[in-house]
């Protein structure tokens, strides 16, 4: 892709699942890197694995609700990296509690989902965004298909996704002029750690794909490759967009 070569790039969720995918066709592409989260061990493996490949990354174990120690950590990747031109947010969690109907889902439950997903993002994005707003660049911020149109389940997530896209088309708009787009991923069921393989259940699988044009769930490297895209400057005029990557689950 156009431009990815030696650009800079802060991935939060970096451990597994589409951050990881993302970090490691970033890596292929010849980006530097810095990869935050909080699975110090995992984060250490996957940094030592893409170093083995020849790749130029850091690994920063962090939580990303914390607003201080987010801070501390990007000045750290953008003075190891000399500067940020790119950010993608895959930091998320899903918490069993807010499986429940709305009236059963405890506060805890629902501010947590928020705390990660979506103030998790917005740290994120604040604090890059003068390393950004030096050299141009880009965000590409990691919601869901709940964010569109909701699932039926999960008050947080659903909340916390929806957030993060209306967040994203605020930042298209008030930075668009300053050299920084944004943009949002909506993913649709994509085979990760979060979601624990249970698609894997031919009943389950059955019922899930019905829903879904192409008749299968994502891999995690087909949501990569859309963020890679998007930050990429075959992408220079895409900014405020959000785009589903969910197999054409929501034209249905």
């Amino acid at each position: 892709m156009k431009g990815l070569a030696q650009k800079r790039v802060l991935v939060t969720g970096a451990a597994s699942g589409i951050g990881r995918a993302t970090a490691e066709r970033l890596a292929a592409e010849g980006a530097a890197l810095a990869l935050l989260d909080r699975d110090e061990a995992l984060l250490r493996q996957v940094t030592a694995a893409l170093e083995e490949k020849g790749a130029r990354c850091c690994g920063l174990a962090i939580d990303v609700s914390g607003a201080d120690t987010m801070l501390a950590a990007i000045d750290e990747a953008a003075a190891l990296l000399d500067g940020l031109q790119g950010v993608v947010t895959s930091a998320g969690i899903f918490d069993p509690g807010d499986l429940r109907p709305l009236d059963q889902v405890e506060p805890e439950s629902f501010e947590r989902v928020l705390a990660v997903n979506l103030t998790g993002t917005f740290l994120a994005v604040k604090y890059a965004l003068p390393h950004l707003l030096k050299h141009g660049g880009a965000v590409v911020t990691v919601a869901s298909t709940a964010g569109l149109r909701g699932h039926g389940f999960g008050a947080g997530d659903t909340a916390s996704k929806g957030g993060v896209v209306a967040l994203t088309r605020l930042i298209a708009f008030q930075y668009g002029e300053r050299g920084v787009r944004a943009n949002c991923i909506c993913p649709g069921f994509t085979d990760t750690p979060m979601t624990g393989g249970v698609h894997r259940d031919p009943d389950f699988n059955r019922r899930l794909t019905r829903a879904i044009p192409l008749r299968r769930v994502a891999e995690p490297q087909e949501i990569a490759s859309v963020a890679c895209h998007l930050l990429s400057d075959d992408a220079s005029y895409v900014n405020g967009q959000i785009i589903a990557v969910d197999g054409g689950a929501t034209v249905i």
